[in-house]
């Protein structure tokens, strides 16, 4: 049934026109951060405010009516707002046969213009997608990149937009020839690509745990009727001056230099193993002064295990086998379980328990940012290992903390060191920018087009860095922010009003610590939130973590992975992560991109020609 003309004059109308206002007035009560707005980007920050003004009302009913009507239900204003209150409300007043009262100015932004600004800013930041999709690629740069000159090339072939190096890993040295590979293939190529430094920031993580000896393991492989098709392979080595294997292999095992000198092919070294038996290794083939070794048994060799060189029968020398890599054993956590945050860098260890089996001392384990001693209190929650282990706060007492395991896997979830650990409750007050950023940014300014700020969670960390790039004569340089805590969403709006005084910025969804700090059944939701708001400050978002990881580490994608790809065409870039198949990774992302791009553009739906549509002739 049709909405009679009194319900649009007495009660459509007038919510619009309200809305309308309350729009403006938002905008006009935040002048003062407007002006503080490049020039350029004014009109998006007044957008941005019209939009905030907007979802302060629920408008789902005022929707539902507008939808009978035929009419636009505001719910893709996001680039736009002021401009589609004006149509809406232009139409209703059409129908109802209803002047407008007095002369309206024109709004700065409408739908032309909103998407015009959105795309200058993306491109400006993020250069322009390959091929014929809109959406860009960005790729993590693997350790190899800085070794390997043809990765680069065959990454731009396959479709990389943007190379992403990651300031957590690697060090000057590597990433300048990470740069310098890109360049190369660029001029061999014709192809052109920005360069993003991601700064680490600040590193909440679990500290060293105590090791449990020196030992090394090796193994075969089997067939299903547990006949050894692969010996394992293992490098002996002179201790005084070990070699690096030029081949993989399953261990390394470092022996006297004396024993090492006779080893002759077809000689066999007997090792004492940890379980008491012996395992026999076949000298196969010299590299240097190194010899490679088969062994047809599983071992487990500790650090000074006993050898014997054998020719034949007869026993040629006697030595002994090390130094071996320290074994750290992770920590297991049920729920239920108390664990010790400790401050400092006393290596962490498991629950001690008696002969009873009663456990008087806790696990414990450092972290690693002493802030979160002067900040947590009893009650917050923490989240260890991007949320496979949770727990609260119970008591934070001379640099102790104490926790509660309060969600783990019913069979224990292992703890270990260089885990994350999120505080998605505690205010931590530290800079976004660390002492390493700061170095790490003076490094690479005159090399990148981008630089991305971690862990922001306030307008204040955003001013900071774009103090510093002024500093070192980088304002040039493309800006973006990880959004990736709880405190980061929450301010969001202040955050994104603060960005608008640089010349290119964008945002990133970095799901992975958002998930944990906001909550996993809320991910999606809270990924929403931040497309919206970003599309209403025309702020290009970058969709990270975890896309499409299964094919990137083991070459073939899962379904939800190839779905959740599709879905990032809503985003002006999305970012992979290294892995062994990251070339067909980032060809195969590049397919779905392009054939998305002609099905939708942000969150709207386009109608290009479907070949599905054709039926064939009647018979």
């Amino acid at each position: 049934m049709p909405l009679p003309i009194h319900h649009i004059t007495d009660t459509l109308i007038p919510a619009l026109e309200t809305l309308r206002q309350q729009a403006l007035e938002l905008e006009h009560s935040h002048r003062g951060m407007v002006e503080r707005v490049l020039p350029r980007h004014q009109d998006s920050a007044r957008n941005l405010l019209h939009y905030l003004a907007l979802r302060q009302s629920d408008l789902r009913e005022l929707q539902q009516d507008l939808s009978l009507l035929g009419l636009s239900r505001l719910g893709r204003a996001e680039a736009h707002a002021l401009s589609s209150i004006d149509a809406v409300l232009d139409a209703l007043r059409a129908l109802a046969g209803v002047r407008r009262n007095g002369h309206r100015s024109p709004t700065s932004v409408d739908i032309t213009t909103g998407a015009m600004h959105l795309n200058e800013h993306a491109k400006a930041l993020l250069g322009s997608a390959s091929g014929k999709r809109a959406t860009r690629i960005m790729v993590t740069m693997p350790s190899e990149a800085a070794t390997d000159p043809d990765l680069a090339r065959r990454l731009l072939v396959a479709g990389m937009d943007i190379m992403r190096i990651n300031c957590a890993h690697d060090d000057a040295e590597a990433w300048q020839a990470m740069i310098r590979h890109l360049r190369a293939a660029e001029a061999k190529t014709g192809r052109s690509c920005r360069v993003y430094a991601d700064l680490a920031g600040p590193k909440l993580r679990t500290g060293p745990i105590r090791p449990v000896g020196r030992l090394t393991e090796f193994k075969t492989r089997r067939d299903v009727w547990g006949r050894v098709t692969t010996p394992a392979r293992v490098w002996l080595t002179p201790r005084d001056q070990p070699e690096q294997p030029p081949i993989e292999v399953d261990t390394v095992l470092p022996i006297d230099d004396t024993l090492m000198v006779a080893v002759h092919a077809g000689d066999t070294l007997d090792v004492d193993d940890t379980r008491g038996s012996r395992r026999h290794l076949i000298m196969k083939e010299r590299f240097g002064d190194s010899w490679l070794a088969h062994c047809h048994q599983r071992a487990y060799i500790g650090d000074g295990a006993e050898c014997r060189l054998y020719r034949g029968d007869e026993l040629l020398l006697q030595g002994t086998v090390g130094p071996l890599p320290e074994v750290f054993q992770p920590i297991v956590l049920k729920a239920g379980d108390t664990l010790l945050l400790t401050r400092g860098e006393t290596p962490g260890a498991p629950a001690e328990a008696d002969d009873a089996g009663r456990a008087p001392a806790p696990a414990r384990i450092p972290c690693t940012l002493d802030a979160v001693f002067d900040s947590a209190h009893p009650g917050q929650a923490v989240w260890f290992d991007d949320g496979k282990i949770g727990g609260r706060i119970q008591s934070n007492l001379d640099g102790v903390i104490t926790v509660e395991i309060t969600q783990a896997a019913p069979v224990g979830s292992k703890l270990r060191a260089e885990k994350g650990i999120n505080l998605p409750d505690t205010d931590l007050d530290i800079p976004a920018l660390t002492a390493k950023d700061l170095a790490d940014l003076e490094t690479l300014a005159p090399h990148v087009d981008i630089v991305g700020l971690s862990f922001v969670r306030a307008p204040g960390d955003v001013l900071a860095l774009q103090d510093q790039m002024r500093r070192l004569g980088a304002a040039h340089l493309g800006t973006v922010l990880k959004i990736e805590t709880r405190q980061g969403f929450e301010n969001l709006p202040m955050i994104l009003l603060a960005s608008l005084r640089h010349p290119a910025v964008g945002v990133m969804v970095a799901r992975g610590d958002l998930a944990v700090e906001v909550g996993f059944e809320r991910l999606a939701e809270v990924q929403e939130e931040i497309l919206w708001l970003c599309e209403a400050a025309h702020i290009p978002v970058i969709w990270a973590t975890q896309v499409l990881e299964s094919m990137a580490k083991r070459g073939i994608p899962s379904r939800a992975e190839v779905s959740d790809a599709a879905l990032a065409v809503r985003a002006e870039c999305v970012m992979l992560n290294k892995g062994p198949y990251i070339v067909e990774t980032v060809d195969f992302l590049d397919g779905v991109l392009e054939r998305m791009s002609g099905h939708q553009v942000k969150r709207r739906p386009v109608s290009r020609r479907l070949a599905v549509s054709r039926l064939p002739a009647e018979v």
